[in-house]
C-alpha cells in the first residue's frame, strides 16, 4: 500500500522505521506537527519524525491545522491507500479521514478501551497496572473509540518509569502496526468494535498534576513520580523553590517520619509520606543539573527535620 505516516515524537520513530523497512508498503510522505521552540534558547526544532523522514528523503507535511485546505489538497494529490498514525498530536477532521481508502489506523499505547487519551502510558504506571500494551484501531471522530485491529501486551515492571515502558511499547507496537498494515493490504484482518465496558480516560498530565503530595501513601508517591518520569517531571517545593524529583525507592523499615520530613544520612536522603518513608533518588534544584539526593543534601547543607512541600 501507499502510506502517509502521521506522527511527531521520538516514540513514533520505531514505527516509521519498521514501515520504511517493509517490502510490502511504500511510505510516500509523513505528516507531523509544525516546528516548535524548545529549551532556554528557544531554538526552533523539527520533530523527531520529521528529522527521520528527511533522512529517508520523504516528503514532510507540517500543517498548522489538519483541516487546512492546502494540506487536504496535497493529501488528495498523494492519494494514500492508508495512513498509519503514532502520537501525531492533533485531531483529524472528517475531510482528512475520508481521503485514504483504508482510513487512518492509529497505534495507541494501551489495551483499548482502557486509557483512551493523550497519556495512556503515564496513567497506566500511575494507576499501578500490572499489564498494559498497545492497540491498532481505525480512527473515527470519537476519542480513541474506533474498532480495533490487533493488540500486543506488555508487563509493567515494578520499577518502570513511563519512559521505560513507552520505549518498550514503541518497539513492540511498531511490529504490531506493520502487521496490521499487512493484514489490511491482503484482506485477512478485520477490525472489531471496542467493548462498552472498561473504558478509562488518560488526559494529558500537567505540571500541576505532577506535584507530589507527601501526605499520600508511599505507594502512590512512588507511582506518581515514576509515571511523571521523564515528562512532565515530578516535583515538590523546598525553601520556596521548585525541586524536581527522579524515581524514589520505598523504605518501609527506615523509621517514622512525618509527611515531607527529611532524614539525611551520609549516602541517603529519606522523606516521610502518609504511610512510610521513601528514599530520594536523583533531584534537580531550580536552575541546576540533576544530582544524587545525597550530594544535593550535602552541598545545600540540609539537616534532618527540614520539610519538603512547604
Amino acid at each position: 500500500m501507499r502510506l502517509v505516516f502521521a506522527g511527531t515524537p521520538e516514540a513514533a520513530v520505531p514505527a516509521l522505521d519498521a514501515l520504511l523497512a517493509s517490502d510490502r508498503h511504500e511510505v510516500v510522505a509523513v505528516v507531523t506537527r509544525p516546528d516548535a521552540t524548545a529549551g532556554r534558547g528557544r531554538k526552533l526544532l523539527t520533530s523527531p519524525v520529521a528529522q527521520r523522514a528527511a533522512e529517508a528523503g520523504i516528503e514532510v507535511l507540517k500543517p498548522t491545522r489538519p483541516r487546512d485546505e492546502d494540506f487536504l489538497a496535497r493529501l488528495r494529490e498523494i492519494a494514500p491507500d492508508c495512513c498509519p498514525v503514532v502520537a501525531y498530536g492533533a485531531l483529524l477532521p472528517k475531510a482528512a479521514l475520508e481521503i485514504p481508502d483504508h482510513g487512518w489506523v492509529n497505534l495507541h499505547f494501551s489495551l483499548l478501551p482502557a486509557w483512551r487519551g493523550a497519556a495512556p502510558v503515564q496513567h497506566a504506571v500511575m494507576a499501578g497496572d500490572d499489564i498494559t500494551g498497545a492497540s491498532t484501531f481505525l480512527i473515527e471522530e470519537g476519542l480513541d473509540s474506533g474498532p480495533v485491529y490487533g493488540v500486543v501486551t506488555e508487563d509493567v515492571r515494578p520499577d518502570d518509569t513511563s519512559g521505560d515502558l513507552l520505549t518498550r511499547l514503541s518497539h513492540s507496537g511498531a511490529r504490531l502496526l506493520t502487521a496490521t498494515m499487512d493484514g489490511i493490504e491482503d484482506g485477512t484482518l478485520v477490525a472489531h468494535p471496542q467493548p462498552a465496558d472498561g473504558v478509562t480516560l488518560a488526559p494529558k498530565i500537567t505540571v500541576e498534576d505532577a506535584l507530589v503530595d507527601w501526605t499520600a501513601p508511599a505507594l502512590r508517591v512512588d507511582r506518581l513520580v515514576r509515571g511523571c518520569t521523564p515528562a512532565p517531571g515530578a516535583w515538590t517545593r523546598f525553601h520556596g523553590e521548585r525541586l524536581k524529583l527522579g524515581p524514589v525507592r520505598p523504605a518501609p523499615d527506615r523509621g517514622e517520619l512525618a509527611p515531607g520530613e527529611l532524614a539525611v544520612a551520609k549516602n541517603a536522603v529519606l522523606v516521610g509520606t502518609g504511610s512510610h518513608a521513601v528514599e530520594l533518588g536523583e533531584v534537580q534544584p531550580q536552575g541546576k543539573k540533576r544530582m544524587r539526593a545525597a550530594d544535593w543534601a550535602r552541598g545545600a547543607r540540609i539537616a534532618s527535620g527540614e520539610r519538603l512541600g512547604l
